[in-house]
């Protein structure tokens, strides 16, 4: 029997979202229906919410997202009435060119529920990163399903999900940062601060937090920089080699995704060091370098696709780490929220008041 339940749409470009009551099927063969005990409030919300990411509205918002399953559908053999999941928005799928030589962390046909959401009507609805967790309940394939320690507080093991994942992975994954290696990251939201504990949690020797915030400066130590630049009164290409001797960074992170954050990245990196991109750029954004720099400065530019993450294989893993208190997810929750408030969630992520806010329900 169909469920229905509160969640949060957003009808139209650039307009406030809804909380309306929407239904959630239940689960088909290869899907899970899970109720959702917290969700994050992600910038990538907000990019649907206004268009800027497809614009197959109405949009069912949220995908930073731990809950329990409540029901599976025929043929999942691996998952149970209450077990405690966090939601992924990379399923490899395990057959695709991707999967089949080793690197399903590039799978190119990630699973998604088959049946769509609706609204009351019968409109269905485009689920944010395959997901659409500002609900009380969705469903989705059984591969975004992970299962996790249930010791692990739901507002703070959702946000592996996402933000957490992509930044820790785009130290350790991408980067391959290791012991003894220096890094500078750029942009310290919620994905930059996960990329300096990755790599404090590696043992990078000296990891370099430039941002235009103080704030933003100031919560970059808590997750182990061990030093920071303030780009609004330094250059902070000049200000990161002068805290290497010189020489400029091993691995230098974009969390911002911005031609002049990628720019400074690219140059504050020593010879042979590695960039990688994490920020999500906009569509039309380029960038333009010498290409005489591309090649005599040697090393790798890389992007970092969610990590470069297997769900199945790094969520358990990072969630132990919280439980062992290496890694302290609950720094990243500034406030807990409800349903009804993500509009103002969104307004303060947008002035950087928050590091995340993550909806409980």
């Amino acid at each position: 029997m169909p469920h229905e339940v509160r969640a949060v749409v957003a009808v139209k470009k650039g307009a406030p979202v809804e909380v309306q009551t929407v239904v959630v099927p239940d689960p088909g063969p290869g899907e899970v229906l899970v109720a959702v005990q917290a969700c994050g409030v992600c910038h990538t919300d907000l990019h649907y919410r206004e268009g800027a990411i497809t614009d197959d509205f109405p949009f069912l918002l949220g995908h930073e997202a731990a809950g329990t399953v409540e029901a599976v559908g025929e043929g999942v053999t691996d998952l149970q009435q209450g077990d405690y999941v966090v939601l992924a928005w990379r399923a490899p799928c395990g057959g695709c060119r991707s999967c089949r030589r080793g690197r399903p962390w590039y799978c190119f046909d990630s699973r998604n529920a088959a049946q769509p959401m609706t609204l009351l009507d019968g409109t269905p609805l485009t689920s944010a990163l395959g997901i659409g967790a500002f609900a009380e309940k969705t469903l989705v394939a059984a591969g975004q399903a992970v299962r996790v320690d249930p010791a692990a507080r739901p507002e703070a093991a959702g946000l592996i999900g996402c933000g957490v994942m992509a930044g820790y992975g785009a130290a350790v994954n991408t980067g391959n940062v290791g012991r003894g290696d220096s890094v500078a990251v750029i942009g310290c939201g919620g994905v930059g601060n996960a990329a300096i504990a990755g790599a404090a949690l590696n043992g990078a020797m000296k990891i370099i937090a430039v941002d235009v915030d103080g704030r933003k400066l100031d919560r970059a130590e808590r997750f182990g920089a061990t030093h920071t630049v303030d780009s609004r009164g330094a250059d902070p290409i000049e200000a990161v080699r002068a805290l290497t001797d010189g020489h400029g960074v091993d691995l230098a992170i974009d969390a911002v995704g911005h031609p002049e954050t990628f720019r400074q990245a690219f140059y504050m990196r020593d010879h042979a060091g590695v960039l990688v991109q994490v920020g999500v750029p906009t569509p039309e954004t380029t960038v333009e370098l010498p290409l005489i720099d591309v090649f005599s400065r040697g090393g790798a530019v890389k992007s970092s696709w969610y990590g470069d993450c297997l769900p199945s294989r790094d969520f358990p893993f990072l969630i132990d780490q919280y439980l062992y208190g290496l890694l302290d997810l609950g720094a990243f929750v500034s406030e807990t929220t409800s349903l009804d408030r993500v509009e103002e969630a969104f307004a303060k992520m947008h002035r950087g008041d928050v590091l995340r806010s993550v909806v409980v329900l």
